[in-house]
C-alpha cells in the first residue's frame, strides 16, 4: 500500500463519525425599553384616532330620547336607527351616486394618467420638467375657487344634477396626483425589461400591458385608492352642481340631517357609519400595495 493511500482519510461506513457540537441554548428574547416605549406610544396614538369612530358608532345606536344623556353608553341600543335612516331619507340613492362617481372618476383618471405618466417617464422630450411643473401647479387650485365658473359652464351645457358632471370634475382635480405617483413608479422600472420584450417581438404597447403594468401595479393601486377616497369624500362640488336630493352624493345627503334648528345626531352618525365602511374595507384589502406604491421611486 502506497503512502498516498495511507494518508487519505477513511471514507464509507467504517469511518469514525465525530459528534456534532451541541447548539448553545438561545437566551429568551427580551424587550428593550425603547421597544416598549415605542409600542406604548403607538397604541396610545391608535386609541386617540379610534376613539372618535367608537363615539360615532355609539351615538348612531342611541335612541332619540337619550341623545342628551351624559352617560357614555346608552341604556338601550337602537339598532333600528340604521333601518330608519335608510327608509326615511334618500341615503340609498345618495350611496349609489357616490359609488358611480367614485368608480367612474377613478377609471377616467387611470385612462388619462397612465399614458401621460408612461410617456413622461420613458421619453425625454423638450419641456418635460415644465410639463411636470404645470401638473404640480394644478394641484394648487381648490375646487371652491372654480365653483362659479364650473357652475356656469355646466349650466349652459345643461349638465347640472348629472352623475357625469361629478365624474368629470372629480377626475380633473385628482389627475395631477395620479400622474405624479405613476411617473415616479414607472421611472423606477428598468427600461431594459421593455427592450427585451420588444426584441422578442412585442410592440411598445404590448410591452406596456404585459411587462410594465404588472410591475407598476402597486403604483396603480395607490393612484386608484387615493382618487377613489378623494371622490368619495368630496362635498363642495356635489353640493353646488347637484341640487336635486336624489342626484346628490352621500356626503351631501348626510348633511341633510342638519336642520336650521335641530340636528338628528343619531341619524347623522348612522349615515356616517354607512359612508365610511366601504372605504375602510377597500383600504384594508389593498394596504400593502398602497404602502409600496408611496415609496415608489425613492430608491433606484
Amino acid at each position: 500500500m502506497s503512502p498516498q493511500t495511507l494518508d487519505r482519510p477513511r471514507t464509507g461506513p467504517n469511518r469514525p463519525r465525530t459528534a456534532a457540537p451541541a447548539a448553545a441554548p438561545r437566551p429568551g428574547r427580551r424587550l428593550r425599553p425603547r421597544t416598549l416605549v415605542i409600542a406604548s406610544v403607538a397604541w396610545l396614538l391608535a386609541a386617540v384616532f379610534l376613539l372618535p369612530y367608537l363615539q360615532m358608532v355609539i351615538t348612531a345606536l342611541r335612541p332619540a330620547d337619550e341623545l342628551r344623556d351624559s352617560t357614555y353608553l346608552p341604556e338601550h341600543f337602537a339598532w333600528s336607527n340604521f333601518v330608519d335612516v335608510w327608509r326615511e331619507s334618500t341615503l340609498g340613492g345618495n350611496l349609489r351616486v357616490t359609488l358611480l362617481v367614485a368608480a367612474g372618476s377613478t377609471v377616467l383618471v387611470l385612462l388619462v394618467a397612465l399614458p401621460a405618466a408612461y410617456y413622461t417617464a420613458r421619453i425625454s422630450f423638450r419641456g418635460r420638467k415644465l410639463f411636470l411643473l404645470l401638473v404640480l401647479v394644478t394641484q394648487m387650485f381648490q375646487p371652491t375657487s372654480l365653483l362659479v365658473g364650473l357652475y356656469r359652464e355646466f349650466y349652459q351645457l345643461g349638465m347640472l344634477n348629472s352623475v357625469w358632471t361629478l365624474m368629470i370634475c372629480n377626475a380633473a382635480f385628482n389627475l395631477a396626483f395620479a400622474i405624479w405617483i405613476l411617473t415616479a413608479y414607472i421611472s423606477s422600472i428598468p427600461v431594459a425589461l421593455e427592450e427585451a420584450a420588444m426584441i422578442d417581438g412585442l410592440s411598445r404597447f404590448q410591452a406596456l400591458i404585459r411587462v410594465t403594468l404588472p410591475l407598476a401595479l402597486p403604483g396603480v393601486v395607490t393612484a386608484v385608492i387615493f382618487t377613489f377616497i378623494a371622490a368619495w369624500n368630496e362635498f363642495v362640488m356635489g353640493l353646488t352642481l347637484s341640487t336635486v336630493p336624489e342626484s346628490q352624493p352621500l356626503t351631501v345627503g348626510i348633511n341633510g340631517f342638519i336642520g336650521n334648528y335641530t340636528v338628528q345626531w343619531n341619524y347623522l352618525f348612522a349615515g356616517s357609519v354607512v359612508a365610511i365602511v366601504p372605504v375602510v374595507v377597500l383600504f384594508a384589502l389593498i394596504e400593502r400595495q398602497v404602502v409600496s406604491g408611496l415609496t415608489a421611486g425613492s430608491v433606484k
